[in-house]
């Protein structure tokens, strides 16, 4: 997800999808694929907030289903491999006015935003729940960060995460780091709507994740 703000005040738009079968810098209208309806109320609730909202197509329709071998699907989508489309994602927005571009990854997209934060292609960067990402790319990030992760998490357990936090403060890197008690891997976009309790979770990681874009922003 890419956010950003032009040189005009806040302003509200749609959600947008830019779809990597696209070949031009052209940002296209409006399409659907597989996100889930969550993450569209996310980038919505991003929006709300006055920003302009792109969610990149990353996985060419073919995101990991459920039952599906997470290493053979990794053959053909890993993280390190949409990079340059995201630059190409972040080119087409400079060239509409662009002044000012943040960028969000969820588990496996933490990995895509980590590398754009250690080039200097984005200004600011949160990472929620991330998956591959290491100490090392932690340690070359260039721009402002936030990480949210999850007390239960294989991918990044809260020990990770508060390694990550120390090698940020020790490079003096502004940094919002936070560990959310009692959920697991995924719980900002994987909630089921009908329990009270996830959606809490999850709402209080997306005011935090709002929180932090704003106070990058100015």
């Amino acid at each position: 997800m890419f956010v950003h703000l032009t040189k005009r005040t806040k302003f509200l738009v749609r959600v947008r999808l830019f779809n990597k079968r696209t070949n031009t810098n052209e940002l296209p209208a409006e399409q659907f694929t597989n996100c889930s309806s969550n993450v569209w109320q996310l980038a919505d609730k991003v929006a709300a907030a006055g920003y302009y909202v792109v969610v990149p197509d990353f996985f060419y329709g073919d995101p990991l289903t459920p039952g599906a071998n997470i290493e053979d699907w990794l053959k053909n989508h890993a993280p390190e491999q949409a990079v340059d489309f995201a630059k190409r994602v972040i080119q087409a927005l400079k060239e509409k006015g662009v002044t000012k571009i943040g960028a969000a990854g969820f588990c496996w997209g933490a990995k895509v935003v980590v590398e754009l934060a250690k080039d200097g292609e984005i200004q600011f960067a949160a990472l929620l729940h991330p998956s591959f990402v290491t100490l090392d790319d932690i340690k070359g990030v260039k721009v402002p960060i936030g990480i949210l992760g999850a007390e239960i998490d294989k991918r990044s357990p809260p020990e990770l995460v508060k390694e990550f936090e120390a090698a940020l403060v020790a490079n003096e890197v502004n940094n919002f780091v936070k560990i959310y008690p009692g959920v697991a891997h995924g719980w900002t976009v994987r909630y089921k709507d009908e329990d009270a309790a996830e959606v809490k979770c999850a709402e209080e990681a997306h005011q935090d994740l709002v929180d932090w874009f704003g106070k990058c922003r100015h």
